[in-house]
């Protein structure tokens, strides 16, 4: 444990920092799941407006350094693949 007050401090902001980044990744995780869903179900309007969102949050999440550039862009690409093959 640490002793020392900035010490303290920064584990505190840590944790903060650790939840915030976990529920956005959950979010976007649960957004793709739904994704999948509408394909599997052949709504394929819903799949278009939901990979517009997941996108969104993509970038974001990347420009935050939650997750890196690349693993957003192969994620969207991967989606899109689907989309399109669906289609």
């Amino acid at each position: 444990m640490a002793n020392i007050k900035a010490a303290k401090k920064s584990i505190r902001t840590t944790k903060h920092r650790t939840a915030a980044n976990k529920h956005k990744k959950s979010e976007i995780k649960t957004f793709i799941k739904r994704f999948d869903n509408a394909i599997d179900m052949g709504n394929i309007e819903e799949a278009k407006e939901l990979i517009k969102v997941i996108d969104k949050k993509l970038k974001k999440a990347t420009h935050k350094n939650i997750i890196h550039k690349n693993a957003a862009s192969r994620n969207v690409s991967k989606l899109t693949k689907k989309l399109n093959k669906a289609m």
